[in-house]
């Protein structure tokens, strides 16, 4: 599962707003939209969203297992 919860938590600390995004930087507002709604978004998208924040991708988004035996039966 997708999760976004550190991006919103990264935007309080840095002090960057969601307009600051939109109207500043050019990322649309559907791509914030998928965000709240964990939904996914392509690596280029996470990699400039990473460069505006100025953080490492693990202050974006985190991959949760689904199933609770994803990745034990390779």
């Amino acid at each position: 599962m997708i999760d976004y919860s550190p991006f919103w938590k990264t935007l309080k600390e840095t002090g960057v707003t969601q307009y600051d995004l939109i109207y500043h930087h050019n990322i649309s507002r559907g791509t914030i939209h998928r965000m709240r709604k964990n939904k996914p978004l392509t690596l280029v998208t996470v990699d400039i969203l990473c460069s505006i924040l100025e953080v490492p991708i693990e202050k974006v988004v985190c991959i949760r297992p689904s199933d609770p035996d994803c990745g034990t039966s390779l």
